[in-house]
């Protein structure tokens, strides 16, 4: 029986925070999740939520405030979906971060063994964003630039953003202004009408150059030379683009660029090496903090001079030049072909000859590189997207068999489930530091070093194969039970593993050999239900599988 009912209040002590920031607080052994609660408070809240083994508060009063409560600095924190954590005094996020890495890897990953290192922080933990992408939409007095409210896609109006950089809030104005004025079509993503979706902003810390990007849902920009003649007034304003996205997608840009006025990139350095970034780049968007990360990788690597390695998700070569400085050669692989093109030039820009670059999936380039070419690997250096490795990627990393890895992740969720998968085959975790790329928000960066264990590398390949287990629950992002346990925990629905491949299948993502096929072709399969589907794709957007 479930001890609270909903549309009663009650006083509920919070014990911790949940993977979104939320609190979590008890009544009889039953969980209330409750936004804006911080751990050690005593609230009362109202249950708006119930299901079987947990329910939802909205809190209504703080009875007894933790010590760590602030105030936020913005005004629209409360609403905006862009700053989970800005009640939580800085030194309470970053041990909260700690925690919420050594939580997953215990409890995903089943790795005990290692002490997660706290969390490095920043000295000024505002306005460190270099990129921002701000929706555009219609509001109730006109254009509407912010970000999107809480689990909506409501946009907030919003005049500035304490993590932005201050010229963003003078474009952004401008912008406004100026679709105000002409009256552009704002584009509507239930109907898939109007023009203007987002405004993407790129400043370079080192360089002072700002790019500013309109993407549309068209070709042309009524009245784009008024736009671009008030751009120009920004200071360090050196291009000025437009961005083609006619896709009904939640994905931002598109793959056709416009140079209204100015250079079609801009440049900006880390830790003295520059790099040329242009809207499709990926380019971490905390200039600081990436050069801890990125030294912080280096230095676990612990690299002599004379090492080989491989950076298996390589972009336009940030990760891979840093290591060239330490390194006799690194190999860059990334599947995008515009990012090598990045890359080289990065390299060439930088009078970096020892860093080399190939287009391809790593599974396929890398045995081509050993087979054609003799290239093995010291090192392997991997950072991807929020879904994690590709497990064929990992298989590749265990047959390769390097003295160690090096994994950069941007979700603990995932981190843990691939450092569960390279255990098996052999490695041991040897040291994880969290790095907080994203104050303010419940996102955190970790670097993770990985050695070979007593196991001899040769036996691993013989007897450990992947393609004995079950892959399915690896490919392209989070396990089948990390999406139920989300879908659960977030909507209260119960969904099946066939109901979670059928949505793969209808978003293009591969699942497992055979899996929940039927047994004859005559066989019909329940089909999963709108209410449930919607709540599998959430968690997809989610895991960044989509």
């Amino acid at each position: 029986m479930i001890p609270v009912e909903k549309n009663k209040t009650y006083e509920i002590k919070i014990a911790a925070l949940g993977s979104n920031g939320e609190g979590i607080g008890r009544i009889e052994g039953y969980t209330v999740f409750v936004e804006g609660a911080l751990p050690s408070e005593t609230c009362l809240v109202l249950i708006v939520k119930t299901r079987k083994h947990f329910g939802y508060g909205k809190l209504l009063e703080i009875l007894s405030p933790s010590p760590d409560r602030r105030e936020p600095c913005c005004p629209v924190a409360k609403q905006c979906g862009g700053c989970q954590l800005q009640h939580l005094s800085y030194a309470a996020q970053l041990a909260y971060k700690t925690k919420e890495v050594q939580d997953d890897l215990e409890r995903i990953g089943g790795i005990t063994d290692v002490t997660v290192r706290p969390a490095i922080g920043m000295e000024e933990p505002w306005r460190y964003r270099n990129k921002a992408q701000f929706p555009v939409g219609q509001g109730k007095e006109g254009c509407a630039v912010g970000f999107y409210a809480k689990r909506s896609h409501r946009i907030v109006d919003t005049k500035q953003c304490l993590l932005q950089n201050e010229r963003n809030d003078a474009i952004v104005a401008l912008v406004r202004d100026f679709l105000n004025e002409f009256q552009i079509p704002l584009y509507d993503e239930e109907t898939h009408t109007g023009l203007v979706r987002h405004i993407l902003t790129r400043i370079g810390r080192s360089s002072g150059e700002v790019m500013v990007c309109i993407v549309l849902n068209g070709k042309r920009l009524p009245h784009s030379e008024v736009l671009v003649e008030r751009l120009q007034r920004i200071e360090g304003m050196v291009s000025i683009v437009l961005n083609v996205n006619r896709e009904k997608t939640n994905v931002i840009l598109g793959r056709k660029i416009i140079t209204l006025w100015g250079k079609d990139t801009i440049t900006d350095s880390l830790d003295g090496i520059e790099f040329e970034i242009s809207p499709l780049s990926f380019y971490q968007v905390n200039p600081v903090q990436t050069e801890v990360l990125y030294e912080k990788a280096v230095e676990l690597a612990d690299l002599k001079g004379d090492e080989t390695v491989l950076d298996l998700y390589c972009g336009i070569g940030t990760i891979s030049l840093f290591f060239a400085r330490k390194a006799r050669q690194v190999f860059g692989v990334e599947i995008v072909p515009e990012a090598i093109a990045d890359a080289r030039k990065n390299a060439e820009r930088n009078n970096i000859t020892n860093a080399a670059f190939a287009v391809g999936a790593a599974e396929e380039v890398i045995p081509r590189l050993y087979r054609e070419e003799g290239i093995a690997a010291d090192v392997v250096v991997v950072d991807p997207p929020r879904k994690g490795c590709d497990a064929r990627l990992l298989e590749t990393i265990l047959q390769i068999a390097p003295e160690k890895v090096v994994y950069v992740s941007c979700n603990p969720a995932t981190l843990a489930r691939d450092l569960a998968v390279l255990a098996a085959g052999g490695y041991h975790v040897r040291e994880v530091q969290p790095v907080d790329q994203f104050p303010h928000t419940n996102h955190v960066e970790t670097v993770v070093l990985l050695s070979k264990g007593e196991v001899d590398s040769k036996k691993i390949r013989v007897e450990f194969s992947l393609e004995d287990m079950d892959m399915s629950e690896f490919q392209d992002g989070a396990t089948y039970p990390q999406i139920k346990e989300y879908v659960l925990e977030h909507t209260g629905l119960k969904v099946s593993n066939l109901y979670i491949s059928q949505i793969k299948r209808k978003c293009g993502i591969g699942v497992g050999k055979n899996y929940n096929l039927p047994k004859s072709e005559d066989s019909r399969q329940p089909q999963c239900p709108p209410e449930k589907e919607k709540a599998i794709r959430e968690a997809f957007k989610y895991f960044g599988m989509i």
